[in-house]
C-alpha cells in the first residue's frame, strides 16, 4: 500500500480508504481515494499500522518513518501529542481549518481539529468538539480564541483549548461566552461624599447603599461608607452621588481613577458599570488575584452568598500566555468559582475558562 506525501497531503489507494477511513475515520475520501492530513500519517506510523510514507517532493520516492516525518516541517510535534491523546481517549477527530468561504478543510496539518462524539465519526453530521493545539510557550490572541469559540458554536460543538506542556502533557480548558446576567436590581437613594485620595467617604450612607446594593465597605456597623473609585464613577454617572468640592462629580473621579491607575482604569470602569446593567454586582477580587469577583443575585448582604465568578479585565488585543491562563483557571477552580476575562474592546465581550476532561 503506498502512501504518497507531497508535502502538503499523502494520497493513497481505494485499499486505504476501506482501512483507515472506512473503519477507523483518518483521513477523507477523493474520488475513491484517501487524502490524509500529516499528523494523521504520523499517527498511522507510530502505531505501526503502515510502515512507511513515500517523499515524492523533489521528484523520488523517498521513504519516511515516523520519526523523519515528525521531524520534517509538514507535522507538528504539539498537534501530534494532541492527535494522539484525544485517539488514546476514544475520539474520532480530523485537522481542520476555516477555508473562508464557510467550508472546512479536514485535511490541513494547522493545529485545530474536529472532534466528533465517541462512536462516531467524519461521516457524521455531529461535532463534539473544535479544539485548538497550542504549546505552553505559544502566545495565544484573544480574538483567537474569540474565534475558536465561534466556530464551535456554529457548530453546537465545546469550544477548547489544548495546551501541550513541555513533557508533552495535555492541559485541556473549556472556552465559552457565557450569558453575564444577574437578578439584583434596587432602586437606591443619592448620596454625597467626599473624594479622598483613591477612594471616597460617605459619611451618612443610607443602609440600602450597602446592605442591598452591596456599594462599599462600612467602617464599622453604623459608621460611614468608603467607596472605591470605580463604584463611586459608576454611581455618579448613574446620578446617585455627589461630591463635596467644586467640579462635576463623574470627571473629577475619572481624573482621579486614571492619575491612580492610568487607562487601566477606564477599563475595568467601563466593565464595572457593565456588569452592574446586566444585574451583577462586582467587587474586588484582589484577594483572588483578579480585577472583581461577582455576585449574581444579592437580597442583603446579610444573607450573602459565595461569589460565582472571578472576573479579570483585558484589553481586546490581549494575547494570552497559556500558562498564565493555565493558572487564573486553577485558582479560580480551587475557590469554586468560573474564571471569566472581560475583553474591553470595540465592544465588550466575554470569554470565559474552565478545565475540562474530554
Amino acid at each position: 500500500m503506498d502512501i504518497r506525501f507531497d508535502g502538503e497531503r499523502l494520497r493513497a489507494g481505494s485499499r486505504a480508504r476501506e482501512r483507515f477511513y472506512d473503519s477507523r475515520g483518518y483521513g477523507q475520501p477523493r474520488e475513491g481515494n484517501l487524502e490524509l492530513a500529516p499528523v494523521e500519517a504520523a499517527h498511522l506510523l507510530f502505531r505501526g499500522d503502515i510502515e512507511r510514507v513515500l517523499d515524492s517532493r523533489d521528484g523520488e520516492d523517498r521513504p519516511l518513518g515516523f520519526g523523519a516525518l515528525l521531524a520534517s516541517t509538514a507535522v507538528s510535534e504539539v498537534s501530534f501529542f494532541v492527535y494522539k491523546d484525544l485517539r488514546d481517549r476514544g475520539f474520532y477527530l480530523s485537522p481542520t481549518r476555516d477555508t473562508g468561504e464557510g467550508e472546512t478543510d479536514t485535511t490541513a496539518s494547522g493545529g485545530e481539529f474536529v472532534v466528533y462524539p465517541r462512536g462516531r465519526g467524519p461521516w457524521d453530521d455531529a461535532v463534539a468538539y473544535r479544539v485548538r493545539a497550542v504549546s505552553e510557550r505559544e502566545a495565544v490572541p484573544a480574538r483567537a480564541l474569540r474565534a475558536l469559540v465561534d466556530r464551535a458554536t456554529a457548530d453546537g460543538a465545546t469550544a477548547v483549548l489544548a495546551v501541550v506542556d513541555e513533557e508533552s502533557e495535555v492541559t485541556y480548558l473549556e472556552l465559552s461566552e457565557p450569558a453575564v446576567d444577574g437578578a439584583t436590581d434596587h432602586d437606591l437613594p443619592a448620596v454625597s461624599g467626599r473624594l479622598l485620595s483613591d477612594r471616597v467617604l460617605v459619611d451618612d450612607p443610607p443602609e440600602a447603599l450597602y446592605e442591598r446594593g452591596f456599594y462599599g465597605q462600612r467602617l464599622d456597623p453604623d459608621g460611614p461608607l468608603q467607596l472605591s473609585l470605580v463604584e463611586a464613577t459608576q454611581l455618579a454617572d448613574s446620578g446617585l452621588l455627589d461630591l463635596t468640592g467644586a467640579g462635576e462629580p463623574g470627571a473629577r473621579l475619572r481624573e482621579r481613577g486614571r492619575a491612580v491607575e492610568g487607562e487601566r482604569f477606564d477599563r475595568r470602569l467601563r466593565v464595572y458599570t457593565g456588569l452592574r446593567a446586566a444585574g451583577v454586582v462586582p467587587k474586588t477580587g484582589f484577594k483572588f488575584g483578579a480585577d472583581f469577583r461577582t455576585y449574581a443575585e444579592v437580597t442583603s448582604v446579610s444573607e450573602l452568598g459565595h461569589s460565582e465568578r472571578l472576573v479579570r479585565v483585558l484589553t481586546g488585543e490581549h494575547v494570552f500566555a497559556p500558562r498564565d491562563l493555565a493558572l487564573d483557571v486553577r485558582l479560580a477552580h480551587g475557590v469554586r468559582k468560573q474564571m471569566l476575562f472581560a475583553l474591553a474592546g470595540e465592544t465588550l465581550t466575554w470569554l470565559a475558562a474552565e478545565r475540562l476532561t474530554p
